[in-house]
């Protein structure tokens, strides 16, 4: 399955990224989605997060028993787990921006293991915490820079 993105050069990047979990009906600017973040992700995001990125993708960000969990509940997402969608959604953000929309040759470089990141992938740092998420971004601005490959 390939997916497609939801990159509209125009809208803010906070707008981009509330498209990307599917909150941009009620994630208007920063605020809303840090409300929208604490509060926990709808279940709905979790689905449109797959829905874009495909199964395989998805579940190398969110645990398949974690989904399901979710699914099941139909109650928001944990705060822990919306936080990974979000910090998810910022790296892919600017990946899909510097790749101008291109969904697939983002995922190929946030899926394979980088040597600037310790061996680890884009998607396997910027899940595991914030400052992990920041060290991706710090590397793709760099790259967009011209500074690292």
């Amino acid at each position: 399955m390939t997916a497609t993105s939801n990159y509209h050069p125009a809208a803010t990047e906070a707008l981009r990224i509330a498209g990307f979990l599917g909150v941009e009906a009620s994630a208007h600017n920063r605020v809303d989605l840090a409300r929208c973040i604490a509060e926990g992700l709808p279940v709905k995001a979790a689905e449109t997060v797959k829905a874009r990125l495909g199964t395989k993708a998805f579940f190398r960000i969110l645990p398949e028993a974690t989904y399901r969990r979710v699914l099941r509940l139909e109650k928001p997402l944990s705060r822990e787990t919306s936080e990974k969608l979000y910090e998810f959604g910022r790296v892919y953000e600017l990946a899909i921006r510097l790749y101008k929309g291109d969904h697939d040759r983002a995922m190929r470089f946030l899926e394979r293991p980088h040597a600037m990141l310790d061996g680890k992938s884009a998607v396997e740092l910027a899940t595991s915490s914030s400052a992990g998420a920041d060290a991706v971004i710090d590397l793709l601005n760099r790259a967009d820079a011209g500074f690292a490959a």
